[in-house]
């Protein structure tokens, strides 16, 4: 018997008739709808939704989704003795643009990532909240699920998720000390040794297989063609949309990284394409054309028919490739939300193989219920009340625009601060330009990364943008957390204050774990 998965065969129960799939039906009204949907008056938005401040929907504390450090001394020794194993390696901003060293390690493995079908995910912003979703929906029909993403927002162990949950420590240390020997045979025979990325990669492909799942959601590292994670034969190829980041390393227009982003569209798979740059859009459907891949396109042939703010999240109706999804909550702020919701859905029907082998919905009970589950920690999530302190990992101007717009629709605030803590190599004036409507004053501070970007410099360009009088520096985070909690607390508006802590997914793991009080 052949070990490349086979086509997966869902449960009829888990369709329902399509309420509208008339393949001669003008798209025409339906992309007015997509096409306008982020227009609507947001003064309009708040009087429907009444009252939307953060203090009123956060309530008290909720149970942390990240795990912190293990609480057995033995595990934790154990697992920061891996941790410092990975660390001697090359780190994720070191590259050599080649799977050579992985393909290597994956083979004398036996090939895991073939035991399992998958779905991979590439774009510049979105990935991994859109895997997370794709998870929830996969699990929610039944299917036991694996999740490779990356960075990790507390924990190195959040990377490598199975049954929509990190792995444990114990099991995170196991894997690793069973490909150790595999991992040293082909550094010995490279002529560079295996990345920190691409180890983790062979972890989770090797962990996923041992479980074992029924389908791995795997997100992209970075750009697709050469990543590590491009090793597996996805049946669907997931692109999330693309704008400019990395650009040293993947090119300086969204042609150029659509080109390596694209990299990861197998023969005869299916591409769900999110809303794109023309450009981009253009090179992604000329590689389609090339390996024969079908082509699922945001605002054709799947998107958002309605969207609608509501107290916690937002309110849907989608479209997907076999039907209506009416009244969906998701319990996440912002249009950019909407819009992963959108083609998260779209992979999980194209997964079923609907659109092609399938002209029916999946059950609209079973779709509610996992997209009402799904939580992104670190993408405006609110860790405290009075003053509300909201993280969100934006590290480019196209997310951090994203980011501004889902605050200023979504939370009601009169005085909002910003705390800013990027790494270095960003656009950090593009950053901070998005912001700049939006926060009456910022607080330029640094994470505790190797990477994080000099604190003078990030000032200056802070001063360029906000002004001298709206800028505060303040070398260490503890600190300027304080700080921007006693400047959103100024001239008596405590009740409508707020904190946003932004940058960098490593400022709002620290962040977290200040805030939370975790060790």
């Amino acid at each position: 018997m052949s070990d490349e998965p086979q086509p997966h065969e869902p449960d009829p129960s888990l369709y329902e008739p399509a309420e509208s799939l008339d393949p001669d039906e003008s798209p025409d009204a339906f992309e007015e709808i997509v096409g306008e949907e982020t227009d609507r008056d947001p003064d309009l938005a708040v009087i429907e939704a009444g009252s939307r401040t953060l203090r009123a929907q956060a309530g008290p504390p909720q149970p942390d989704v990240v795990p912190g450090r293990p609480e057995d001394p033995e595990v934790d020794r154990a697992l920061r003795e891996v941790e410092e194993a990975l660390a001697t390696r090359w780190g994720e901003t070191k590259l050599d643009p080649s799977v050579q060293r992985i393909a290597a390690l994956v083979d004398v493995l036996g090939d895991p990532q073939r035991s399992y079908p998958s779905i991979h995910i590439t774009g510049t912003n979105g990935k991994t909240t859109t895997a997370r979703m794709v998870e929830a929906l996969l699990s929610a029909f039944e299917l036991r699920t694996g999740r490779y993403s990356s960075p990790h927002v507390q924990s190195v162990t959040e990377r490598i998720s199975i049954d929509g949950a990190p792995v444990s420590a114990e099991r995170f240390i196991e894997t690793y000390r069973d490909i150790e020997p595999y991992v040293e045979m082909v550094d010995a025979q490279q002529d560079y040794r295996l990345s920190f990325f691409e180890v983790l990669t062979g972890m989770a492909y090797a962990a996923f297989a041992d479980a074992p799942v029924d389908v791995a959601v795997v997100e992209v590292g970075m750009g697709g063609r050469w990543d590590a994670t491009n090793v597996i034969d996805a049946g669907v190829a997931v692109i999330t949309p693309i704008s400019l980041d990395h650009t040293d390393r993947l090119g300086d227009t969204p042609e150029a990284i659509a080109v390596e982003k694209s990299g990861i569209v197998k023969p005869d798979a299916t591409v769900v394409l999110a809303q794109q740059p023309v450009e981009a859009a253009s090179v992604v459907l000329k590689k389609a054309v090339e390996v024969d891949a079908t082509v699922a396109r945001e605002g054709m042939e799947f998107g958002i028919v309605e969207r609608q703010v509501a107290v916690g999240g937002q309110q849907l109706t989608l479209r997907g490739l076999g039907g209506e999804y009416p009244d969906v909550f998701l319990p996440l702020h912002g249009a950019h939300m909407a819009h992963n919701a959108s083609v998260a859905l779209a992979a999980v029907e194209a997964f079923f193989g609907i659109g092609r082998q399938q002209a029916r919905a999946l059950d609209i009970d079973v779709v509610r219920q996992a997209f009402a589950s799904v939580s992104s920690p670190g993408r405006l999530e609110v860790v405290r009340t009075s003053p509300s302190v909201v993280l969100d990992a934006a590290h480019n101007p196209g997310g951090a625009q994203a980011t501004a717009e889902a605050v200023s629709e979504a939370f009601d605030f009169s005085r909002l601060v910003g705390v800013v803590a990027p790494s270095a190599g960003k656009d950090v004036r593009g950053v901070l330009e998005a912001f700049e409507p939006l926060f009456a004053e910022v607080v330029v501070t640094r994470n505790s990364s190797h990477r994080a970007m000099d604190v003078d410099e990030l000032a200056a360009i802070a001063v360029e943008v906000f002004g001298e009088e709206r800028v505060q520096v303040e070398p260490r985070l503890d600190l300027a957390l304080e700080e921007a909690v006693t400047l959103a607390e100024e001239e008596g508006e405590y009740a409508g204050a707020g904190v946003l802590v932004t940058g960098s997914v490593i400022t709002v793991g620290e962040a977290r774990l200040l805030l939370r009080g975790r060790r």
